[in-house]
């Protein structure tokens, strides 16, 4: 019987939500939709200026939601809500 290890581990700065700064992102969370500019990140929240909560995506290929509010000043989203996340519309 063989067994498969892992026998090198590289630690790569600036990946995951680190890239994304300063970038317009989206975030799939647990109940909602976020985007926003992602302007900070800690251990326990994002914030995003220029925030709006999605509630109607639409085709992702369209350009705009089909259904989004803007959320008033800064927002922040707790990383334990957070299902997934990228730059999906501009």
């Amino acid at each position: 019987m063989s067994m498969k290890k892992v026998v090198q581990v590289q630690v790569v700065e600036g990946e995951g939500l680190a890239a994304l700064l300063n970038q317009r992102i989206t975030l799939f969370c647990t109940r909602y939709i976020y985007t926003g500019q992602l302007v900070g990140i800690n251990d326990d929240c994002v914030l995003l200026e220029d925030a709006a909560i999605v509630y109607e995506t639409g085709p992702l290929s369209n350009a705009e939601w089909s259904t989004v509010e803007a959320l008033p000043g800064p927002w922040y989203v707790q990383l334990q809500s957070i299902e997934s996340f990228g730059v999906l519309k501009q």
